[in-house]
């Protein structure tokens, strides 16, 4: 490979980097955002809110939130096994880590389906029904789970991808851009759950 071929590269893979990180901060001004009208909302109706937050099951949150910060690591791990070719261990973080998001989507089904139930979803009777609050905090709750989970899902996407490409050869110690931008993008899922957890389950 020549001199030139080699810069090429180089500058692919740091202008993805740039790139990613640029999205990554779209990102978080889109939740950054919805966080900035929940407050503004939390404020105006802190009882209602409160009573709304009863009506979710803490321990899910709380068990979610475990899984993606294990899962945050095992990317992270992932990255550090594929740079020391160590190509087996980085297969097996990476599918530890698909597995554990799974279980997040799982979790995340049975508790909106355990809402559905009581047909607590937008636009059912109950919730129209409901104080201004608590319509605003259940409308607030399944427009941030439910974009959240949709990161949830590229994610997994943007993983499954990363494990082929591991598996062939195609990710390497020498081009790992691709892993190391999915692993910056879930790292980025994780934090906006640490906020979502708090805000949504544990008010006080």
């Amino acid at each position: 490979m020549s001199q030139t071929e080699i810069h090429h590269d180089h500058h692919d893979a740091e202008g993805s980097k740039i790139g990613m990180w640029i999205f990554l901060f779209t990102e978080m001004f889109l939740f950054g955002g919805l966080f900035l009208v929940y407050a503004v909302f939390r404020n105006r109706y802190s009882e209602d809110f409160h009573h709304a937050a009863y009506e979710l099951n803490a321990f899910i949150g709380a068990l979610n939130t475990v899984v993606l910060l294990v899962s945050s690591m095992t990317v992270a791990m992932s990255i550090t096994a594929v740079l020391k070719k160590q190509k087996k261990l980085a297969l097996f973080l990476i599918a530890v880590t698909l597995l554990l998001a799974f279980v997040f989507m799982v979790n995340k089904y049975f508790e909106w389906s355990h809402k559905f139930e009581y047909k607590l979803y937008p636009g059912s009777e109950v919730m129209k029904n409901m104080p201004q609050g608590e319509l605003l905090f259940f409308s607030l709750y399944y427009m941030m789970t439910g974009l959240h989970a949709l990161h949830v899902f590229v994610g997994m996407v943007l993983l499954t991808i990363n494990f082929v490409k591991v598996r062939n050869g195609s990710v390497n110690p020498e081009r790992i851009s691709l892993l190391e931008n999915s692993g910056l993008y879930w790292h980025l899922v994780d934090l906006i759950w640490i906020f979502l957890f708090p805000l949504l389950y544990l008010i006080t």
